[in-house]
């Protein structure tokens, strides 16, 4: 059986290689990936590496609603981890 663990880091290194992707696109000026998709990455247990994609590649920081809600999200999601495994 897959650890949730290891489940949630594959999450997380998958969204993180989408911010990578598409601040490349852009740069590229090529097809993007959309912000719904990318905030439902996040949304879905991604918000930490989408977080961290922010940050590394410098994409999507200006947008006020990926500047808060990822973070935020990202909070969250680590604090509900924290509960369930350990208080709960």
């Amino acid at each position: 059986m897959i650890s949730a663990a290891i489940i949630y880091i594959f999450i997380n290194l998958i969204t993180f290689a989408a911010f990578g992707l598409d601040k490349r696109k852009a740069v590229k000026g090529r097809w993007r990936i959309s912000e719904k998709t990318l905030l439902a990455m996040c949304l879905f247990m991604g918000a930490a590496g989408g977080w961290a994609g922010m940050k590394v590649f410098r994409h999507k920081t200006a947008k006020w609603y990926f500047a808060f809600t990822v973070p935020a999200m990202a909070v969250l999601q680590i604090s509900a981890i924290v509960y369930f495994t350990y208080i709960a």
